[in-house]
């Protein structure tokens, strides 16, 4: 391959990168799990909340178990007054085109909660309404001229009531997993090693890339 293909190729790439990540997003906002795991590689891993779940079986746990459960009421698809409203801007895209490798760093702000006249038992599970944001640093692989997330590390960064907004977080505090499957039956395989650390601590996700101009890797606390 030239290297004008390559540049056209890695141009290609990451739009499709952009793409799955978004579709990502749009599928979670409307509790489309099934969909969302078909996203996924076979051999895959979810970093969330301070947990590891690996393979494609680590993420039907979390997504078609723990999520389905709490915020899709046990069925895949949109429910009556859930919102979960995902928006994922500010990426920076990487590619290796002779590996079939990309790495993704996305802002994720979140508008999420639970309509007052929601019809169900189910609508403490959810705390009212809240405004969450973080930072993806994830990894993708091409399959068979597909791209498929290899590794989603999602970082929240703080969680907010919506009423006393982020200056009085945490309100309740953040969950972070302290067990596994199956011990926790939709909990992941491994805990990590750095669960999240998040307002008003001064956490940095690591970056992916080094720093455009110096091409130095910008150290993180």
């Amino acid at each position: 391959m030239g290297d004008l293909e390559k540049r056209i190729q890695r141009l290609e790439d990451i739009e499709a990168v952009r793409r799955l990540q978004n579709v990502y997003g749009y599928y979670l906002d409307k509790c489309l799990y099934e969909e969302v795991v078909a996203l996924f590689a076979d051999e895959c891993e979810v970093r969330f909340l301070g947990g590891r779940f690996l393979g494609k079986e680590g993420a039907r746990r979390l997504y078609l178990g723990r999520f389905r459960e709490r915020f899709g009421g046990g069925k895949n698809g949109p429910q009556y007054g859930v919102l979960l409203d995902h928006i994922i801007v500010q990426d920076v895209i990487d590619v290796d085109v002779e590996t079939g490798r990309a790495w993704g760093r996305f802002r994720c702000f979140l508008q999420g909660g639970r309509h007052e006249s929601t019809p169900s038992d189910r609508a403490e599970q959810v705390r009212r309404q809240w405004w969450e944001g973080g930072v993806y640093e994830n990894e993708y692989v091409k399959e068979n001229g597909i791209w498929k997330i290899k590794v989603l590390d999602y970082r929240p960064y703080w969680i907010a009531n919506y009423e006393k907004g982020w200056a009085q977080w945490p309100d309740p505090p953040v969950f972070v997993f302290t067990s596994t499957y199956p011990e926790d039956p939709y909990g992941p395989d491994v805990l990590m090693a750095d669960p999240p650390r998040m307002w008003p601590e001064p956490y940095v996700v690591p970056f992916h890339y080094p720093h455009p101009v110096t091409g130095q890797k910008v150290p993180v606390p």
